[in-house]
């Protein structure tokens, strides 16, 4: 397809905010209007601002819908984005795309406007009249509550060139120009389609949009050059002039030092920009020459923090070399580099700030005087412009006293905090995949991440509302209807569904697993006590282990009426969870419970009784065995010299012994899995233990432990000796070889390779935690085929092995996974038994109105009971493309007769930039996999989207473009050969949002 944007007529533009406002009570997707209270106006250049936050230059300003959004839902300063001699296809030519990567901290790779620069300054001036008359139309606050900013770049003979010095004074004085002409009238001539504008508030718009400029210049820069870009705007142009600093002013060691303690040590950068771009010893001298200039011409100077930070790319982030990196990593750096100037300038010098600013910071950040604030990344994220009204609504709850000045100790503060605010620093390991594995359908598109994640598919927004409505009860049903373990994974699951919310995006995931463990808690009296077999269906099975999976298959087979018994070795059910995993993860009380379920509905339990015939038990009359013995072969290393211990051998004796177990004052713990984490910590309970170490090939970022275990560890201050390959235990002291971490590879996983520098740690006992093995001996002696890594041949849809009616599941089947998987299996191999579902979908609750309620709300809870406050219901309604599209080329279309909103592309609103690709839960990019609406046949072209372009709107006649195939149809026709789906969306279009075709 084209990244081409197209811009829109004004008619268009118009059509399309009052009409969906007046349809579907939202401007451009955005939901929720902010509303300003104009006594509490500030002023900056001489003019009111109603809140001092807005879009910063870059993918938020390019188009006037983009400008429009961010006004609608509280943005007040808007500053444009940079324009520069070169624009256009030339510009365009040199972007790779997609060019942002907003999963975390944000990268970037374009810098100015795609646009041609009478194109940009086109959008600009459409924006300012619609935003004039949206602010009377909608009763959004006053006409002149808001402000334009201009940024100009990158050297002074681009900015004295003809077409941006035309920019320049066309941005100041608009009124002769042919768009401001075009807006005027069109507002004229339609007067009557407004309820409070009048023809009088059209003829007073202002023409004089800008009286300020921000200078952007290149990277490496020189000083004299900057100046005199300065010089000309403020002498030549009369113009308010604020200059963008880059961090490199703090110096390379600053921002290295820095971003190595903060965990972006990962991020390559070198001294080069450091040492070529405008150096601080120069900036200061430069700064008060100009600051005097302006007083003399009685205009304002200032600095904006910050311009663009450039990294390596080293792991395929972007399709580009280099990197501009901004959001949560840079603001420790900007917010420094801006108290440095302010202590140099006693609060005296006015700064801009754009840097990582969001919903958390804010506040502080215009509260030590530093305002306007400019944001990118935080609405480029899920939630988008509409995070603008949060924001908004935080600063201007007691309003903004008047500019007298920087609180300087207090910016220092700020800037101090930042290098050790958890929302700044990076998470000790790297992000997980958010992605689904499939590929983003046509139609019928949303669905909860985290149910997809959960290899159970549990209801999660279901039991999730329950519980925030205290239905403690009727939340356990919902978990029971498809996982038979809920205080287990409510306590221990490693919550693959938490990795996938959405809400991480946000802030941290909705606590799934903490809300699932309350709702058990306070809804099993009531629950238990309805808690029964099924009606008998004749079926007999006989389940060889009482650990996890053993007792999910008994659970679904007993529930659907099957006659079942467990065989176990040990004591009690409960397999690793009871007799390995330590008592301070989870207590027995708590897998008691899960096992009074199966108790319930009459499943006989033979305990103390060990199976090694599969077959002998068959023969008692069992129509099928179910092997849940788990993965209990151990796992070696082997040293040059001395023994080690096995990781589950020690965590059971340990258990069994109360923690009396002789290790002697120092253990070693080689490993960096789950299993390694239990094994440190109950080593550092264990009697006369006085140091435990934890030894991996490679950092603690790329071991496999979930964060939350490593985290938890180092509260108990297990010493962490990384990059060390074991060799030899020798008289107390375990020998190991040093590593080295090589590059990262796409996945952000770094390579390893040895170095023959030696290092020794006190061992008196290591402990070997690196997986356990299946019993391929016990398959082999009970006639169940193997393959050459010793585990069982199975059938995957049905878990069977090549003995007729012997079936694995859990470890046993697949190896060492998690709790949740062998409650998968057990449900396959439930099903596959009794030849039918033994699960069912619950229907999608709540409504859209409230899940609208909570986009774009930052709010961290640490109580469960409160998580359905956060809980975006994903499944009633996604629109990650929709909110994260800076253009609004991603559009949410009601079809008639669907009850899910369906999402299409709108193709001449694109620029490619690929953030939608980052935040769709599929692993799919909407702007290249959504049903596209293209302006004109032509551009079908040059895309290979399914898609269409209507030909005719009267007569429905449209081109389509579905599963690659075009053909020219009548969209209403219902003989046509286009999907009726399809068909109905496009109707929907033309008949319900016309104003989407390009005028």
């Amino acid at each position: 397809m084209s990244e081409k944007m197209t811009c829109m007529s004004f008619g268009q533009l118009m059509d399309w905010v009052l009409t969906e406002h007046k349809e579907k009570g939202t401007v451009f997707g955005v939901h929720r209007a902010y509303q300003a209270d104009t006594a509490k106006d500030m002023e900056i250049f001489g003019r009111n601002l109603e809140t001092p936050i807005g879009p910063a230059a870059g993918p938020n300003t390019q188009l006037a819908q983009n400008i429009v959004a961010s006004y609608y839902a509280g943005a007040r300063f808007f500053e444009l984005k940079t324009v520069q001699k070169m624009d256009g296809d030339e510009l365009a030519a040199c972007i790779n795309r997609p060019c942002i990567l907003a999963e975390d901290e944000c990268y970037n790779c374009e810098w100015s406007t795609e646009l041609y620069v009478p194109q940009a300054m086109g959008e600009y001036i459409k924006a300012w009249f619609i935003l004039h008359v949206m602010a009377k139309e909608f009763g959004l606050g006053g006409t002149d509550g808001f402000q334009f900013n201009i940024s100009v770049g990158y050297d002074l003979a681009g900015i004295k060139e003809e077409k941006i010095d035309t920019f320049i004074n066309c941005m100041k004085e608009a009124r002769d120009t042919e768009v401001f002409k075009e807006c005027r009238t069109w507002l004229l001539d339609h007067v009557d389609q407004f309820e409070h504008v009048t023809k009088e508030d059209i003829e007073a718009i202002p023409s004089e949009i800008c009286n300020s400029a921000t200078i952007s210049t290149l990277h490496g820069c020189p000083p004299n050059e900057i100046e005199s870009i300065a010089n000309h705007l403020y002498k030549e142009k009369h113009l308010n002039t604020f200059i963008k600093c880059n961090p490199t002013l703090l110096g390379y060691e600053f921002a290295r030092k820095t971003m190595d303690e903060m965990g972006y040590d990962y991020m390559a950068f070198g001294d080069f920009h450091f040492l070529d771009d405008l150096q601080y010893k120069d900036a200061v001298p430069m700064f008060k020459r100009l600051q005097a200039l302006a007083d003399q011409l009685g205009l304002a100077f200032g600095v904006k923090i910050t311009n663009t930070f450039p990294v390596d790319v080293t792991r395929n982030e972007l399709p580009s070399e280099e990197m501009y990196m901004s959001g949560k990593a840079l603001f420790p750096l900007s917010i420094s580099l801006a108290a440095k100037l302010s202590r140099e300038f006693d609060g005296k010098l006015r700064i801009a700030y754009s840097g990582g600013a969001d919903f958390y910071n804010i506040d502080r950040i215009v509260g030590c005087g530093v305002w306007p604030v400019t944001v990118a990344t935080t609405i480029l994220k899920t939630g988008g412009y509409q995070r603008f009204s949060q924001m908004a609504e935080k600063i201007m709850a007691d309003g903004v006293k008047p500019w007298d000045g920087i609180d300087v100790e207090a910016l220092e503060k700020l800037a101090e905090d930042a290098k050790k605010d958890p929302r700044h620093v990076k998470n000790i390991k790297p992000l997980p995949n958010r992605k689904n594995e499939e590929e983003v359908p046509l139609l019928n598109c949303y669905f909860a991440p985290c149910q997809g994640g959960c290899p159970i598919h549990q209801d999660i927004p279901e039991y999730i509302g329950l519980a925030g409505e205290e239905k403690y009860a009727d939340a356990l049903r919902a978990i029971l209807d498809k996982n038979a373990l809920p205080f287990i994974t409510g306590t221990l699951c490693a919550h693959n569904c938490m990795y996938k919310c959405t809400r991480n995006f946000y802030d941290e995931s909705v606590n799934i697993r903490g809300t699932k463990l309350l709702a058990a808690e306070n809804g099993y009296d009531e629950v238990i006590g309805e808690i029964r077999a099924g009606e008998s269906n004749g079926k007999k099975v006989a389940i060889v282990g009482g650990g996890p999976a053993g007792i999910a298959a008994a659970y679904f087979l007993a529930r659907a009426g099957a006659s079942v018994t467990i065989f176990e070795k040990e004591a009690k059910l409960g397999g690793v969870i009871r007799y390995v995993i330590p008592g301070f993860r989870i207590p027995e009380t708590t897998i008691d419970k899960d096992v009074s379920f199966i108790e319930k509905m009459g499943v006989e339990i033979r305990t103390n009784t060990e199976i090694t015939s599969v077959a002998d038990v068959k023969a008692q009359g069992y129509d099928a065995v179910i092997v849940a013995t788990g993965a209990n072969k151990p796992g070696t290393l082997k040293l040059e010299k001395g023994e080690t211990v096995n990781a589950l051998k020690f965590l059971a004796d340990f258990k069994s012994n109360d923690g009396k177990v002789d290790l002697g004052k120092n253990v070693v713990v080689i490993g960096g899995g789950n299993t390694a984490m239990d094994t440190a910590r109950a080593a550092k309970r264990t009697e006369g233990v006085e140091h435990v170490y934890l030894v991996y090939r490679r950092t603690k970022r790329y071991m496999p432990a979930a964060e939350e275990e490593l985290l938890e560890v180092l509260e108990e201050s297990v010493e962490f000796k990384e990059l060390l390959s074991p060799v030899s235990l020798e008289n107390g002291t375990l020998i190991c070889r040093k590593m080295e971490l090589g590059t990262m590879d796409a996945s952000g996983r770094a390579g390893v390779t040895e170095t023959d520098e030696m290092v020794e740690v006190p061992a008196d006992t290591v402990i070997v935690a690196v997986g356990e093995k299946v019993p391929a001996e016990f398959y082999e002696a009970n006639g169940i085929n193997v393959n050459e890594r010793g585990k069982a041949k199975l059938d995957q849809e049905t878990l069977e092995t090549s003995v007729k009616d012997v079936y694995l599941a859990g470890d046993s089947a697949r190896g060492a996974a998690t709790i949740v998987e062998a409650i998968r299996d057990a449900q396959l191999v439930a099903k596959a038994i009794l030849g039918r579902e033994v699960v069912s979908d619950r229907a999608v609750t709540g409504t859209e109105t409230e899940c609208y309620e909570k986009k774009g709300v930052l709010k961290e809870e640490k109580d469960a009971a409160k998580e359905s406050a956060r809980c975006l219901s994903c499944s009633k309604v996604c629109e990650n493309c929709v909110d994260v599209c800076p253009n609004r080329a991603n559009i949410s279309v009601k079809v008639p007769g669907m009850e899910m909103a369906q999402v299409i592309h709108v193709d001449y609103m694109c620029n490619e930039c690929g953030n939608c690709r980052t935040f769709c839960p599929y692993a799919s990019a909407p702007y290249k996999d959504k049903f596209t609406l293209f302006a004109k046949p032509e551009d079908m072209d040059d895309s290979t989207n399914d898609g269409f372009a209507v030909l005719n709107a009267d007569t429905k006649e449209c081109r389509v473009r579905f599963l690659g195939n075009v053909t020219e149809c009548k969209a209403d026709d219902p003989e046509d050969k286009v999907p009726g789906g399809i068909r109905a969306l496009i109707c929907a279009v033309i008949d319900d949002y016309s104003y989407l075709l390009f005028k």
